[in-house]
């Protein structure tokens, strides 16, 4: 393992233990998430900080807000790694009242108002909101059985994209055909082509990468996850990298968190350990995909709003004692 790739994981590791510490009592599966939101942005979490932001978080919303749901410590962490976290609430809350005109309230929702406020004006916040709702109406056209609420979030981030909706569907869509045979997971398999969708590239291209990753992981004897950890996967696939590269760096700190406190036998399972392994591997080339110039704008800046699905979709599956059991013994 590099240097850098090395720095990156002890960092890691040291924010989970933080975040677990000063914000106690959650899921096993949020901490790592929301530690990965500092690593990215190069940030060491800081107890008073975090403790700061979850009261400032507890004094401006309610107690039955979405805001305060599963979704809180990787809310009050993107709070903790804003210069101003007062400003990012106040803006994130007023996203999120408008969000609500056009969608239930949900803990994807407050994600999706948490990525506007990091990345447009407050006076386009009901400009992105009403193209949300546009893009989510159409995947929920090419897709009633399988589009809900978490779906919501990735429409947010293809709302910021400038390509126009006909071309976000069409790359979407097409991706959704070639990879529909590939996974059992129809769900897993379209939140995978949304974000396919944000990069550049033909979607023939995107997929066979993805493919090509999948494969040589399990070629090597790692078994990447086929049902929320797609997403992930994609962001990996859009890299400037070839697989192979991505897969033996994915393999080294997967090898290293292995030894690491919750990571271990008794610790997440070991595809989620893959997944957060390559969360840290994208990391890695953050700034090469900066000067790539995505499609969207919201991944090519910051890569913790696609990590910012994940805690959507990891938020859900941590609440059900069926996937934890699954995932202990995978």
């Amino acid at each position: 393992m590099n240097s850098t790739l090395q720095t990156r994981c002890e960092s890691f590791i040291q924010n989970k233990e933080v975040i677990k510490k000063t914000l106690s009592w959650e899921s096993t599966y949020i901490y790592p998430i929301s530690a990965a939101i500092f690593t990215e942005k190069g940030q060491q979490a800081d107890v008073e900080r975090l403790r700061q932001c979850r009261d400032l978080l507890k004094g401006q919303t309610g107690i039955f807000s979405s805001f305060r749901g599963t979704v809180r410590v990787p809310a009050i962490s993107m709070l903790a790694v804003d210069n101003n976290p007062q400003y990012k609430l106040q803006n994130a809350l007023k996203a999120y009242d408008i969000l609500k005109g056009y969608f239930f309230s949900s803990n994807y929702l407050v994600l999706s108002a948490m990525v506007i406020a990091d990345m447009v004006e407050p006076e386009r916040y009901e400009e992105i909101a009403d193209r949300t709702r546009t893009l989510y109406n159409r995947m929920k056209v090419e897709h009633p059985f399988l589009t809900s609420s978490e779906d919501s979030a990735f429409a947010a981030l293809m709302a910021l994209s400038p390509l126009s909706d006909d071309q976000l569907v069409q790359d979407m869509e097409r991706c959704y055909d070639l990879l529909k045979g590939q996974f059992f997971s129809g769900n897993a398999i379209q939140s995978l082509s949304h974000v396919l969708a944000l990069g550049e590239g033909s979607a023939e291209e995107k997929c066979h990468k993805t493919m090509t990753l999948f494969q040589t992981l399990k070629n090597k004897g790692y078994k990447y996850g086929t049902s929320y950890e797609l997403a992930t996967l994609g962001v990996l696939a859009l890299l400037p990298e070839n697989p192979e590269v991505l897969a033996e760096k994915m393999i080294q700190v997967d090898q290293y968190l292995s030894h690491q406190k919750d990571f271990g036998i008794f610790g997440v399972g070991k595809r989620q350990r893959l997944m957060y392994a390559g969360i840290l591997v994208a990391g890695e080339y953050a700034d090469q995909m900066d000067q790539l110039s995505l499609n969207s704008a919201a991944i090519s800046s910051t890569i913790s709003l696609v990590i910012a699905q994940q805690v959507a979709i990891c938020s859900a599956v941590a609440a059900s004692s069926a996937a934890a059991a699954s995932s202990s013994s995978s």
